[in-house]
């Protein structure tokens, strides 16, 4: 079992488009690693991508944001394509949030 865990508080800092870009490059490691049957890798970036998940929620929770509903949604999506199927079906929603945060940068 993988022990990786996010600097919470680092994380914090990071606006919620950093945040769920970051989350977008775990999920598409999980299933790139899921596609080409390499399962130990697939399962670690699950991992982590949970994690990152849940500290997404966890941000959002302390400061009573709207966004925490959503974070949700979109990290039961993931456990459910990763359970079901060799894809993601948060690939391109993802991917709008990873191409904000470069843009404002």
């Amino acid at each position: 079992m993988n022990s990786y865990k996010v600097d919470r508080d680092k994380w914090a800092t990071l606006t919620i488009f950093e945040q769920m870009g970051n989350i977008y490059v775990e999920v598409g490691r999980t299933f790139n690693a899921k596609k080409s049957g390499d399962s130990k890798k697939s399962e670690a970036a699950m991992i982590r991508a949970l994690d990152l998940f849940d500290a997404s929620a966890e941000v959002a929770s302390k400061s009573n944001s709207p966004k925490l509903k959503e974070i949700l949604t979109v990290r039961e999506i993931f456990a459910d394509d990763y359970s079901n199927s060799a894809d993601s079906t948060l690939n391109d929603y993802l991917m709008q949030f990873a191409l904000v945060a470069r843009l404002k940068k």
